[in-house]
């Protein structure tokens, strides 16, 4: 599958995180799960090339803030969408980031998705 469809989804909640693989796996793309931001650094260390990172900000061990900064510090071009429940829309967007609020409307998932990561 080519990087332009892998997506990296950041989030410690397992039903969430779960069922943002399955959505995105049944569309055609490749969601790569990571439990949090520690977790998601091991896998772009390991070669992991997502179109997209979608990232909760509440985490343990390394929380999306901290995600941010570690991707910005390592001048990271690829993308991130914010899905979180919490945080100020006006910050997120200030971190040069976009954001969708919890709970995620399927179709609008999609369609941000798709603007990143076309299939076709």
């Amino acid at each position: 599958m080519p990087a332009e469809h892998q997506i990296l989804v950041v989030e410690d909640d397992n039903d969430v995180r779960d069922a943002m693989v399955q959505v995105l796996d049944s569309e055609g793309y490749v969601a790569v799960p990571a439990v949090d931001g520690v977790d998601a650094l091991a896998r772009l260390e390991d070669g992991l090339m997502p179109c997209l990172i979608l990232l909760d900000l509440m985490m343990p061990r390394m929380d999306g803030w901290a995600f941010i900064d570690e991707q910005r510090r390592r001048k990271s071009a690829t993308p991130i969408v914010v899905v979180s429940a919490y945080g100020s829309p006006e910050r997120i967007r200030a971190a040069g980031v976009e954001y969708m609020r919890k709970p995620v409307d399927v179709d609008a998932l999609l369609a941000v998705v798709g603007r990143y990561c076309p299939l076709a």
